[in-house]
């Protein structure tokens, strides 16, 4: 049987920091092949960086078999196991969206300190306390990503100021420009990591983690990573598995 993923010092880390980093998650032969399954779908030359003109493309990803494999390992069904809990989550069937980064020193517009929100209401993007429709954020790395690659910035620690300013607004939460608006200023003071790492390394996170893009990218070569959500069995509540 396969020891334990995370060690409780990890798992203390991500209860504190809001984060933990499972490196070699899956392999770079896989996250290799992903990139060159969706390379197509930019638009652009991948032999010509002339031809990339524009800062970030976002793509949705797929669900074709390298995808899932990507997010279907031993080592993060484990992890899943340790930080959500057995039988409170959903295996992934597909992996997106893809944030693709060109190097730029151009605005992307969408670099802004966040909290992501996670269902519906209303035609509105909304987040809750309890942190409805998602267990866990994943960030994927598919290629290499070093500190000038356009890292994602995360503030450690950032996942504690949200509940104080989710709960009062009850089950259907807030709507995520609102919510950002009072959380992120909470926040300021944290001290700020980057997601860098190899491809096929996968960053764990907090539902309430504050994050953010970085730029410019100042690297060579456009940064690919995945921002899935764990999906959870219903109903869920983030409090339960001891996550403050």
């Amino acid at each position: 049987m396969m020891g334990r993923m995370l060690s409780d010092v990890d798992i203390e880390h991500f209860h504190t920091d809001g984060f933990v980093a499972v490196r070699g998650a899956f392999p770079r032969a896989v996250a290799e092949t992903c990139v060159d399954h969706l390379w197509p779908e930019l638009g652009v030359d991948r032999d010509d960086s002339a031809t990339w003109m524009r800062p970030v493309i976002r793509l949705n990803g797929s669900g074709e078999p390298p995808f899932v494999a990507s997010a279907n390992t031993p080592a993060l069904h484990q992890a899943f196991d340790q930080l959500v809990g057995a039988g409170r989550w959903q295996p992934k069937l597909g992996v997106g969206t893809f944030p693709v980064r060109f190097p730029s020193e151009g605005d992307p517009g969408d670099a802004g300190w966040h909290v992501d929100a996670s269902y519906e209401v209303d035609g509105a993007w909304h987040l809750n306390a309890r942190s409805r429709g998602r267990a866990l954020l994943l960030l994927m790395l598919f290629t290499d990503v070093g500190p000038d690659d356009a890292p994602t910035r995360i503030r450690v620690g950032s996942h504690r100021a949200a509940r104080a300013v989710l709960e009062p607004a009850g089950e259907n939460g807030m709507e995520f420009f609102s919510a950002c608006r009072e959380i992120v200023p909470r926040t300021e003071n944290c001290e700020v990591q980057l997601a860098t790492g190899k491809a096929g390394d996968v960053y764990l996170c907090h539902p309430f983690l504050v994050h953010a893009a970085t730029w410019p990218h100042r690297g060579s070569a456009p940064r690919w990573i995945a921002q899935p959500a764990l999906d959870p069995v219903e109903p869920f509540d983030v409090s339960r598995r001891g996550c403050r």
